[in-house]
C-alpha cells in the first residue's frame, strides 16, 4: 500500500526543511491534536500514540540531504516507511510531500487507509506552521 500527501509549499529553503525534519524531536510539533503520547527514545528514534491506536515507534533509517528523509517502523508487527520528499522551488522556498508505504494484507490495508491518509496530511500541513 502506498499513500501520498498533497505537496505542501514551505517558505523555507530545502536545507532548512531538511534540518527541521532530520531532528526527530520536531515531529512532536507536527502531530495531530489527538496525540496521547510522544517520547524521544534516542537521537534517531521516537515513539508516539494517537488516542485509540497502538503505540508506534519510528526510526530514522536514511537521510539524503537536502531532499529526502526516510523513517521506518522500529519493531512491532507492521513494517512500513514514512518518506519526506523535499523539492526545491527556489532558493527561499520548497515543497514537501510525505509518502507512506507498507506491505499489508488487503483487510488491514482497508482498515488503516483512511486513518493513515488523514495522519500524513496532518503531518504535512503542519510543517509550514512549525518551522
Amino acid at each position: 500500500m502506498k499513500l501520498e500527501s498533497q505537496r505542501i509549499s514551505v517558505n523555507k529553503s530545502p536545507e532548512d526543511v531538511f534540518d527541521f525534519l532530520a531532528d526527530i524531536k520536531n515531529f512532536e510539533s507536527l502531530m495531530p491534536e489527538n496525540i496521547s503520547k510522544f517520547e524521544v527514545l534516542s537521537e534517531d528514534t521516537f515513539l508516539f500514540a494517537l488516542k485509540g491506536m497502538p503505540e508506534i515507534i519510528l526510526k530514522k533509517k536514511e537521510a539524503l540531504p537536502p531532499n529526502k528523509i526516510i523513517l521506518g517502523a522500529a519493531g512491532g508487527k507492521l513494517d512500513f516507511s514514512l518518506i519526506a520528499n523535499i523539492l526545491k522551488t527556489n532558493d527561499a522556498s520548497s515543497e514537501v510531500q510525505l509518502e507512506f508505504s507498507g506491505d499489508f494484507n488487503p483487510m488491514m490495508a482497508m482498515m488503516i487507509k483512511g486513518p493513515i491518509s488523514k495522519f500524513i496530511e496532518t503531518l504535512a500541513t503542519s510543517i509550514p506552521k512549525s518551522i
